[in-house]
């Protein structure tokens, strides 16, 4: 079993959107069954990554490691505004460089987004939680994964030699289900 294990989060649209066209996640796309799920994985996490507007903003938020992802920094730079975060810029030093400079070098890394920062994970993930609200649309918002809209976020995940497990409701009322996207 590797040392490291990387799973990405998400909540999107029914047509693949994970904000909407002002790049805000919209109160139409949070659902609290979907909000638990979420909490309690990354609870589990021992790292959380994102990019700079992407964050939790949980209870929990500030009790957890976390590299934020930017172009601002060489290779790596405590954050100022929060102790548990490393700032980090992928073209100055690698991940495992970044994760170890925070003191993570087992667990899971819980990728939380933006799209290039999910992207960016696409060939690691060991799996995928893919969250989707089908009765919501965010016409013209921002798409999960680079090449969402003229593909679903699913054959993206598929392209990268992901597949699906069982979905799992989350919200059955309003029809928002979870699918774990596992590696071969």
């Amino acid at each position: 079993m590797p040392a490291l294990r990387f799973e990405g989060y998400v909540i999107v649209s029914g047509d693949g959107m994970l904000a909407n066209a002002q790049n805000v996640m919209p109160d139409e796309l949070k659902f609290e069954g979907d909000k638990r799920f979420f909490t309690a994985a990354l609870d589990r996490a021992a790292l959380i990554v994102h990019g700079r507007n992407s964050h939790e903003d949980q209870p929990n938020s500030p009790k957890r490691k976390r590299i934020i992802l930017t172009r601002r920094v060489a290779s790596t730079e405590p954050d100022p505004s929060n102790p548990k975060a490393l700032l980090w810029n992928p073209a100055g030093i690698a991940f495992e460089q970044a994760s170890e400079r925070i003191g993570v070098t087992a667990g899971t890394i819980a990728i939380i987004g933006g799209p290039a920062v999910f992207d960016m994970f696409m060939d690691r993930y060991d799996a995928f939680w893919l969250s989707v609200a089908v009765n919501v649309r965010l016409p013209g918002g921002e798409p999960c994964f680079p090449g969402v809209g003229p593909r679903t976020p699913q054959q993206v995940l598929r392209s990268h030699g992901l597949k699906p497990g069982e979905a799992q409701m989350l919200d059955p009322a309003d029809g928002v289900s979870v699918t774990p996207w596992r590696r071969g």
